[in-house]
């Protein structure tokens, strides 16, 4: 029986997982969290703490959420990931839109791996009656403005939901699916998860990948196989990569996010799913968003509770401008062209606010990137073995680093759909 590594549980490694132990591979999950564990108490619990600053460093923020990691790739943009059972998929909105940006140009079309994923997932639009009066303002606002407004495609079952707004740091109710599932789905066809071990190295002999090494120093593990396959995500894959011996490409991508903040009195915006609507633009997308990171983390906005803050979200495609090194730094600026971008979209977002009763003063939030990607971008001539062509013999990479552009999208069925196609690929040649 072939044996096969799989590192990361994110939407990438967890459905790749699954994929090869259906086909019968013997499967080691490596994942660097723990068990994901969703932050249940009552946002007001932590008010005290946020009103004397305790809670605006991003590693302070980190204590009260464990999976999440942040990492400062310049003065005034944080990366943030899934460092858990999961991946980010845990701290995510559950949006399911087909995000396609760049796939066209090198000639690969997703569309049954697209069509397959959302068979596996149960998606529906969350129901309207059960917006919040402001954010329904805010859609005819945009609907008004022609911006075309459309509801959301997610995986959250409503009739589970309890409307508590906090599907950014965990559903608590299971309400949302995330890809912990498909872990399960593997593990039940005969995987095995190994959790708290952090992939360090690929073990690479006569041009060949022939297992990894987790941990450092005494502490170091080797874990021998037929197949490793890479999905860390934007960050974790090329910190792997380099860290092997191997390039990665300085193209690491995040879909930059900047709320616009306003003030409603009692607005309640987190008494809903986040993102319910979207407007989609060529680069960006605007969607209601109460944006607990910027809340917490976020100096300006300390005076105005949460009760009474309304935000509109602005997703960016960024340019594909970025460096992982080996010890886990990033280098990744804001470029001249994302802001000139992202004060465009910021007055579009004011527009629609101001349409719909919002007041202010409107602060703009923390900028952040949570959606990585980029740094082993997919070309035309790799389309045949869905791996570049300078990757060892029996390494693979199945998570968001192979998209080549930037989506200003919600990215789960990219990345699943991607690591798909990458598993079945492994299947054929692998097995």
């Amino acid at each position: 029986m072939m044996k096969a590594i799989v590192v990361g549980t994110g939407a990438g490694g967890a459905i790749s997982a699954r994929e090869l132990a259906n086909k019968g591979f013997e499967v080691l999950i490596l994942e660097a969290g723990g068990e994901f564990k969703p932050f249940t108490r009552r946002i007001s619990l932590v008010e005290p703490l946020r009103k004397l600053g305790l809670t605006r460093n991003e590693k302070n923020f980190s204590r009260f959420i464990p999976a999440y990691d942040s990492v400062r790739s310049s003065k005034d943009l944080i990366l943030f990931r899934g460092m858990a059972v999961g991946g980010s998929t845990v701290l995510a909105c559950g949006n399911m839109v087909r995000a396609e940006h760049g796939l066209k140009e090198i000639g690969l079309d997703l569309t049954k791996e697209f069509d397959e994923v959302e068979g596996l997932i149960k998606i529906s639009i969350f129901p309207r009656e059960r917006w919040r009066p402001m954010t329904s303002n805010m859609f005819e606002s945009a609907d008004e403005l022609g911006l075309k407004p459309n509801s959301t495609p997610k995986a959250i079952d409503s009739l589970k939901c309890i409307s508590c707004g906090l599907c950014e740091v965990g559903c608590g109710s299971g309400a949302r699916w995330d890809s912990r599932r498909f872990v399960a789905d593997a593990v039940n066809k005969g995987a095995v998860l190994k959790t708290k071990s952090p992939v360090k190295k690929i073990i690479i002999e006569n041009g060949h990948a022939k297992g990894v090494i987790v941990g450092s120093g005494s502490r170091s593990r080797r874990f021998e196989s037929d197949v490793v396959v890479l999905a860390a995500g934007g960050i974790g894959t090329p910190q792997i990569l380099k860290a092997s011996g191997l390039p990665a490409e300085d193209r690491l991508w995040v879909d930059i996010v900047l709320t616009l903040g306003g003030v409603s009195k009692g607005a309640n915006q987190l008494n809903e799913p986040p993102m319910v609507w979207y407007t989609k633009e060529e680069d960006y997308i605007l969607s209601p968003y109460i944006n607990i990171l910027s809340h917490f983390l976020h100096k300006p906005w300390k005076n105005v509770s949460i009760q009474d803050r309304v935000g509109l979200m602005v997703k960016l495609a960024d340019e594909e401008q970025g460096t992982v090194y080996a010890d886990g730094k990033v280098d990744k600026e804001i470029t001249s062209h994302d802001r000139s971008r992202l004060d465009e979209a910021i007055k579009k977002a004011k527009q629609v606010m101001v349409g719909a009763g919002v007041s202010g003063p409107f602060i703009e939030g923390v900028h952040n990137g949570g959606h990585l990607g980029g740094t082993v971008p997919l070309r035309k001539e790799d389309l045949n073995d869905m791996k570049p062509s300078w990757l060892p013999d029996g390494l693979w990479v199945a998570d968001l680093s192979l998209a080549p552009r930037s989506q200003g999208l919600p990215t789960i069925l990219l990345t699943s759909a991607l690591a798909l196609r990458v598993a079945r690929k492994i299947a054929e040649v692998e097995n």
